[in-house]
């Protein structure tokens, strides 16, 4: 029997993920659970276990390539013979980088089920999927052109395929025109709109003298990605100053009884997510997030905190949350930090170890830069980058001291966050390190 390895949901609003590299070649036997195929979303880099026991006789997507959430992309043969003879009799396999979808035709997936809908010029309601949605409006099709292209999916749905089929046709003039709708005579007809032109192809990249193209792939298109999205939210950033001198004091005087005690290294970062969780339970909006034009509260601070992947942390950017941070002690906070530092280094965070946050803590400080402008996480509203703690000449009382001073910049969603509230969240976070109330 062949069994389908299916692209599985990795979370909310999770819609889609990249194969980033195949961990079994067509051919191969491989064992039910054991990790056949590494995929990438913009939350999680995770392997995913075979279905079935057999022998993997289809791979549909190949690595660098994306995959909608429920789509096939591979096939597993329980059956040995039987997969031997589909193998000598050249089954087709995706090894290249070419569209997956034109190695065979769309399966019938459960992602179309929650396509979106559409009513065609006959009344009869048609679904297309997302992902076919996004290329329509990418390339200016109308609801009455998507009616037009022949659908090879189950149940004459419209793939990938069909669309970039169409469009090709489209452009040497081949493909059909879209009728208009009835209409009850003596009506006048309206005019259609003319469809958009479509969009030129971008050139292809040439290296030049002592360059190397390569393409954007896995975790950098993952974030690229991510960054985009999050660049359509109004934001603003705004700075302060803010004296730590007692928290250094403090950390330096007690880090070694700390780690003998609890375990875990003293660092700042619990400090910084302890006094934000706080300030988060005083400024709500700061802790919550705008989806379409509804508003989400969250009554809890789960503190989504930017660390690197891999030992020597060149394998990317990923955000873990520590849960219910309001309620939890620097110890706590403490353990927590190190625990998910420990799996990114190995590349060992799970989907649930990503989902979730509300607020986000960046710590640019701990590799020596003094001032950024981090970007929000969207759809949270806030984000707090900390930064490089100095050693600086102040003024106190008329007279020169010196002091440990660190720059926070937070960045908020200004149509949820006003400068006002953003300015008396940045004094609250500023008086809680100043006055070291962790303790009091």
């Amino acid at each position: 029997m062949a069994v389908e390895i299916l692209m599985p949901e990795l979370g909310e609003s999770v819609h889609e993920g990249t194969v980033s590299r195949w961990l079994k070649n067509v051919g191969d036997f491989v064992k039910e659970d054991e990790p056949v195929v590494e995929i990438m979303t913009d939350k999680v880099n995770t392997e995913l276990p075979a279905p079935a026991t057999g022998i993997l006789v289809k791979i549909t997507i190949a690595e660098g390539d994306q995959v909608e959430v429920f789509s096939e992309m591979g096939v597993i043969e329980e059956d040995e013979a039987k997969a031997k003879e589909m193998l000598a009799n050249g089954v087709p396999a995706s090894t290249s980088s070419a569209p997956a979808a034109e190695s065979a035709p769309a399966a019938a997936t459960p992602v179309e089920e929650t396509a979106a809908p559409a009513v065609a010029a006959d009344g009869e309601k048609r679904w297309y999927t997302p992902l076919v949605r996004a290329m329509a409006k990418e390339h200016g099709l109308n609801d009455g052109e998507l009616a037009m292209i022949a659908g090879t999916g189950q149940g004459g749905r419209v793939t990938k395929s069909d669309v970039e089929t169409y469009l090709s046709n489209r452009a040497s003039g081949s493909a059909p025109t879209a009728a208009p709708a009835p209409v009850s005579a003596p009506a006048a007809t309206p005019t259609p709109a003319p469809a958009a032109k479509p969009a030129a192809p971008a050139a292809p990249v040439t290296a030049g003298p002592d360059q190397e193209v390569s393409k954007l792939v896995g975790m950098r298109k993952m974030i690229a990605d991510a960054m985009v999205r999050s660049s359509q939210v109004p934001v603003v950033s705004t700075l302060i100053d803010v004296d730590v001198t007692g928290l250094v004091n403090f950390r330096s005087t007690n880090k070694d009884n700390f780690l003998a005690t609890n375990g875990v290294k003293l660092t700042y970062t619990p400090f910084f997510i302890k006094a934000l969780a706080e300030c988060l339970m005083e400024f709500p909006m700061l802790n919550a997030a705008l989806e379409g034009d509804q508003i989400i509260k969250n009554n809890r601070v789960h503190m989504g905190v930017a660390v690197s992947l891999g030992e020597d942390g060149s394998g990317g950017l990923i955000v873990p949350v520590i849960r219910n941070c309001e309620s939890k002690s620097l110890v706590d906070i403490a353990k927590d930090l190190e625990g998910i530092a420990k799996a990114a280094r190995g590349n060992s965070l799970g989907v649930e170890d990503v989902k979730g946050g509300t607020f986000t803590l960046t710590n640019p400080g701990s590799y020596g830069a003094v001032l950024g402008t981090p970007m929000i996480n969207a759809p949270q509203s806030g984000i707090a980058g900390v930064y490089g703690i100095k050693e600086t000449p102040v003024i106190i009382n008329g007279m020169i001291a010196v002091r440990s001073i660190m720059n926070v910049v937070l960045t908020y969603d200004h149509r949820l966050v006003d400068g006002l509230t953003a300015g008396r969240f940045l004094q609250r976070f500023k008086s809680k390190l100043e006055n070291f109330e962790f303790f009091k």
